[in-house]
């Protein structure tokens, strides 16, 4: 009986995830966090947590997790675990890989951030063109990377993009598979996608 119901025909359908609740990671420091995405960014502190024990696990840690809340109502989240550790990056993962980007309205919208950011001493990349959307990136108190993003593509042209997706990760795939063969018979070239959409981006010297 356990086989019957555990087969996928008699699972219920994947309910519909409605959007992003949360994104929580590490803070070093509860209020320079605060200043960071209240005071520049402009999101709302919204709401706190604090315990000494985690709810999921059970295991001893005392903490404070706050939320800043975003215009439709999902949050950026943080942990400030009162030791004044940031959460360290990935030894293998390049750091511009790792990030979350928030949407704004428009480019006016997006160079106004960027000024912003920089009037407030903060590293600012770009604008960089992405051809379907623009974006300006930078790093938050925490060593957390974040993208600005100002979205180009009407729902159209997503809609076109959306319909070839699945063909080329599949192509993706299969190149994958034979990669690892090639590996795994000693060669050493690396894997490069089936399609290059940025060929006017050029290796920086």
């Amino acid at each position: 009986m356990a086989a019957v119901l555990n087969s996928p025909s008699a699972l219920p359908a994947p309910a519909p995830i409605q959007q992003l609740h949360h994104y929580a990671y590490r803070a070093k420091d509860a209020e320079e966090t605060r200043h960071f995405y209240e005071d520049i960014l402009g999101l709302p502190l919204y709401h706190i947590i604090q315990s000494d024990h985690v709810p999921s696990t059970g295991e001893y840690c005392p903490y404070t997790h706050f939320f800043f809340r975003l215009q439709d109502g999902s949050f950026i989240a943080f942990f400030d675990l009162g030791d004044d550790q940031a959460c360290e990056p990935s030894p293998n993962t390049p750091k511009w890989v790792n990030h979350i980007s928030f949407r704004v309205d428009n480019i006016q919208a997006l160079q106004d951030m960027k000024a912003r950011l920089e009037a407030h001493g903060i590293e600012v990349l770009g604008i960089t063109d992405h051809h379907i959307f623009h974006s300006i990136y930078f790093f938050d108190p925490n060593g957390v990377r974040l993208e600005l993003t100002a979205q180009l593509a009407d729902e159209f042209q997503m809609l076109q993009e959306s319909k070839t997706a699945h063909a080329r990760l599949d192509e993706w795939t299969a190149r994958k598979q034979q990669w690892r063969r090639d590996r795994a018979a000693g060669k050493t070239e690396s894997l490069k996608p089936q399609r290059n959409d940025r060929p006017e981006v050029t290796a920086r010297q």
